[in-house]
């Protein structure tokens, strides 16, 4: 059996009040750990998630089929040494509760694309997802917030939650802060029911972000569209750079095709 660990002692109670209606929309707020950041070859090693439903937090390590890369390391912690005895995530019980829970559920996520990725390349498909990254950007459609990443929200949203940068579990307890803040405000500035603000998260999170500040460059802060009427060739040029990486960048290649193309 996986490991279940309870989060009352980590979350406040509020964290475990529910609307009635999420018995019946269960969200599975989940965070993966991984060799590395390229999601064709790299693999997870860690799986932690907590259910809305289950009102309980699962986490387990795994060993994956391909070495923790010396970066991975240098960010989690987790070493080759830590999952030489741990068996697969294909064929485990949290492999199977997942596949389950992801069916009928939603997945909730920061860069959900990642997880997402990560999840199917061990044949888990994830139909239904929120990631917060999106809806925050979504939410604050000014740039008004310098960074989005994961830690960064949890302090200029000035969230009172313990949770550890890049340890699975303790990203799942920031996620579950972030989500919350973003719900309500999504609710509060559309005026939408709980239910309603899921379903509007739900869109958001399945399209690319729309930047209109640079945060990066020697643009760094300026406008997107006062760039785009002093210096066209630039997002011409960095267009077809993002083009060109085999990764790709969908929320930048988005956004410069959309100012490009006005």
């Amino acid at each position: 059996m996986f490991q279940i660990t309870l989060l009352r002692r980590h979350l406040k109670r509020e964290f475990f009040n529910f609307p009635c209606y999420y018995s019946l929309m269960e969200l599975i707020f989940l965070d993966t750990e991984t060799t590395g950041n390229d999601v064709k070859k790299d693999r997870l090693c860690q799986v932690c998630y907590f259910s809305s439903n289950d009102k309980k937090i699962c986490m387990e390590f795994f060993k994956p089929p391909v070495p923790v890369s010396v970066k991975a390391m240098s960010i989690t912690h987790i070493t080759n040494k830590m999952l030489q005895d741990k068996g697969t995530f294909v064929g485990s019980d949290m492999c199977a509760e997942l596949q389950k829970k992801l069916k009928a559920g939603i997945l909730v996520a920061h860069n959900a694309k990642f997880d997402r990725a990560m999840l199917e390349a061990e044949g888990i498909s994830v139909p239904r997802f929120i990631c917060t990254l999106r809806v925050a950007r979504f939410l604050d459609p000014k740039n008004l917030i310098p960074e989005y990443n994961l830690q960064y929200l949890r302090y200029h949203l000035d969230l009172d939650i313990e949770g550890r940068a890049h340890d699975a579990e303790g990203d799942v307890n920031v996620l579950r802060a972030v989500f919350l803040r973003l719900l309500a405000k999504i609710k509060k500035e559309e005026g939408l029911s709980d239910e309603e603000a899921i379903e509007k998260m739900i869109e958001i999170s399945k399209n690319p972000s729309l930047f209109t500040k640079f945060s990066f460059g020697k643009y760094k802060d300026r406008n997107i569209e006062e760039v785009l009427r002093s210096d066209r060739r630039y997002l011409e040029w960095l267009l077809n750079t993002k083009l060109q990486n085999e990764e790709g960048d969908e929320d930048w290649i988005y956004t410069l095709k959309h100012y490009l193309n006005k």
